[in-house]
């Protein structure tokens, strides 16, 4: 793929750009909403290559990410979708330094992960019900039999988690917050973001994993960063040049087939929309 990334064929169309500035509404230039309107095959097909190739990446090379490259991702980046145009993301930026004082920081707690709760927000239910439960347990399986690690070796697999805290290696970590005086529903905005942070990343070719196991340790982040007292931890992201040669990389978690969670209430068959079934008009 080279140093421009998966997206690089269909490049022109990928690449073009709307006439907004950061702060300041503005209207889109006649010529950008005709090209957004139409269907662009080369912009689907590298946009559908992106999606499908980011998988959680958890071990890295030792090769350097350039700032500018960072900053370019961050920055398209905020172009996600936002309710009221709050932006809700506040995003702090680590090179090794600040990785290994995080890490050293969660380390000094001695909490370990499996016992460690967030103050600021609930991520996974008390009890898990299907189908949720048999998704979360075979993913878990799969990664630690792609690694070797027994279902009894326990050792190894708190080894493998705590590679968390040094974001698995990558030379560059994330550590993304969220203000204490907004309401749940900018998760919503937050979630779009890190998205597009992941997409971006695999468009320059980089991997990226993120990370809910910051969460619990707030506190203990703070103590290694500076972070404002009314901003709160969400998450971390690992971002790198994937290690091919690493087993954890081999691992991509399934997905669910569409007809499983769609559920369609197109009810007048001369509605403008195909049969999603058959995907014919």
């Amino acid at each position: 793929m080279g140093e421009r990334g998966v997206a690089a064929a269909g490049d022109d169309q990928c690449s073009r750009r709307f006439s907004m500035k950061q702060e300041h509404v503005a209207i889109a230039e006649p010529r950008a909403r005709q090209v957004a309107s139409q269907p662009v095959p080369a912009i689907w097909n590298c946009l559908n290559e992106v999606i499908r190739s980011r998988h959680s990446i958890r071990a890295y090379r030792d090769k350097p990410v350039t700032a500018g490259v960072i900053r370019e991702i961050l920055e398209t980046s905020s172009y996600a979708p936002s309710g009221a145009n709050a932006q809700p993301w506040r995003v702090h930026l680590l090179g090794q330094s600040a990785i290994h004082r995080v890490e050293q920081a969660v380390i000094a707690t001695e909490v370990p992960p499996h016992r460690a709760v967030s103050e600021n927000f609930k991520y996974y239910p008390d009890r898990f019900l299907e189908p949720y439960k048999s998704r979360r347990s075979e993913i878990g399986a799969a990664l630690y039999q792609t690694l070797g690690i027994g279902r009894r070796d326990v050792q190894r697999m708190r080894s493998q988690f705590m590679k968390n805290y040094r974001f698995f290696g990558a030379p560059v970590g994330l550590i993304v917050t969220m203000s204490r005086h907004l309401e749940t529903g900018m998760f919503l905005d937050l979630g779009m973001f890190l998205q597009n942070v992941m997409l971006c990343a695999r468009a320059k070719g980089l991997d990226t994993c993120v990370q809910a196991a910051f969460a619990p340790y707030d506190q203990a982040i703070r103590n290694a960063i500076p972070i404002p007292e009314d901003e709160f931890v969400v998450c971390g992201m690992a971002v790198g040049h994937r290690d091919p040669a690493s087993l954890e990389n081999r691992l991509q978690s399934p997905r669910a087939p569409l007809e499983s969670w769609l559920t369609s209430h197109v009810e007048n068959a001369e509605e403008s929309i195909c049969d999603l079934q058959t995907g014919k008009r």
